[in-house]
């Protein structure tokens, strides 16, 4: 168990550095809005750039996975990725903007698939739970890296200078870390995709990740903007912190609230949460009740995406990756709409409108996950012998 427990934390190291990443960017789009003058439209449209680009990512990330060790393009991308954020960072026209945010995504993506390979692989070896765990980390690492722009944007530090000090820290742990990294965990069977009538196990799961897409991708991309131009509070990354703080806290809650009510109670209670915290910073668009809502919202979408990815590494169809690969498809297409979406909206309807949305996604969990879990238990009734 000693060998099991270096890759636990070495494993744990990469989520909570791409939550960092991720942040880093998601923190600094008001900054990136203001800088080129864009409108809410405009900087929907330019946001289209990370999902089209992890679209594209999809198929060869699954072809990677089958291929190699995970651990193999899990390195070679965040390393990747570490480079698109800097670039980012120093960007100064809209389509050097594109390019570098286009090669985050496709780089991030392979990662995404990779790392969760990883850590479906390697809670195989564990008795107890402990995914959830490693997406705790993940949201733990947002709320270092929005902690960490918040300080930068409060002392007025360049964005250049920021993400490029993020950059540098995520290669150099990238380059240290390989070595640590689950060997030989390459899947022989279950690696092609089978076209035809869709699983109804993969097709419920892929809208479940699809509507906590919407929700949680655009919350990332969207909430310093409400702060800042709906609330008028100058430090805009509050929401943001706040959304990030309940969403870690929940997560490492979650192994234990699915173990005591089950998943299909989570699946309600996150739903309801989510609802209600939208309702309340729409509702009532005042800065505490805005804490509070997004609050709510943080702890409602925290337990849908490792519920989800665990799920779909139970499939007796596909492989753990491939499985994976086929989910974050439905979600990578629910980022497509879902920012960009809120944008169009805002532009329309006024920004605070434009966050209903997210309590519809919310919504939707209730239906779909009760139709995946009577399918699971017909299914399994099926396979009893007699």
């Amino acid at each position: 168990m000693i060998l099991q427990a270096k890759q636990r934390i070495f494993l744990s190291i990469f989520f909570f550095l791409s939550g960092v990443s991720f942040s880093t960017w998601a923190s600094r789009i008001p900054t990136i809005k203001t800088f080129f003058g864009y409108n809410e439209a405009e900087m929907g449209t330019v946001l289209l750039a990370m999902p089209v680009s992890s679209m594209i990512g999809l198929p060869i990330s699954g072809w990677l996975i089958a291929r190699y060790d995970s651990r193999v393009p899990m390195s070679i991308s965040f390393g990747l990725n570490a480079v698109a954020l800097a670039l980012i960072g120093f960007a100064q026209s809209t389509a050097s903007l594109v390019v570098a945010i286009s090669i985050f995504a496709f780089t991030m993506r392979i990662f995404s698939i990779a790392v969760n390979t990883q850590a479906i692989t390697l809670q195989k070896q564990f008795d107890k739970k402990i995914l959830g765990s490693f997406h705790g980390l993940w949201s733990t690492g947002g709320i270092a890296g929005v902690g960490f722009s918040t300080i930068m944007v409060a002392n007025n530090i360049s964005i250049e200078t920021h993400l490029a000090a993020v950059a540098a820290i995520s290669f150099l742990v990238t380059a240290f870390s390989y070595r640590y990294l689950l060997r030989n965990d390459r899947t022989t069977e279950g690696n092609k995709l089978i076209l035809g009538k869709p699983d109804p196990y993969i097709l419920y799961l892929g809208i479940l990740i699809f509507f906590a897409a919407v929700c949680e991708g655009g919350m990332f991309d969207w909430s310093g903007i409400f702060f800042r131009e709906v609330l008028n509070v100058e430090v805009f990354t509050y929401g943001y912190l706040i959304f990030m703080v309940c969403m870690a806290i929940s997560r490492f809650m979650s192994d234990k609230i699915i173990e005591k009510i089950g998943m299909p109670n989570t699946y309600l209670m996150s739903a309801i949460l989510i609802m209600v915290g939208i309702g309340m910073a729409v509702s009532f668009p005042g800065f505490e009740t805005a804490m509070v809502g997004f609050s709510l919202t943080g702890f409602g979408t925290a337990s849908i995406v490792p519920m989800t990815y665990a799920l779909a590494g139970s499939s007796r169809k596909y492989s753990p990756g491939m499985a994976i690969s086929i989910i974050a498809t439905y979600a990578t297409v629910g980022m497509l709409v879902g920012p960009p979406m809120i944008g169009y909206l805002a532009h329309a309807f006024g920004l605070r409108m434009s966050f209903v949305a997210f309590a519809f996604a919310g919504l939707v969990f209730i239906p779909v996950s009760h139709l995946f879990f009577r399918y699971q238990s017909q299914t399994n009734q099926e396979e009893v012998p007699a």
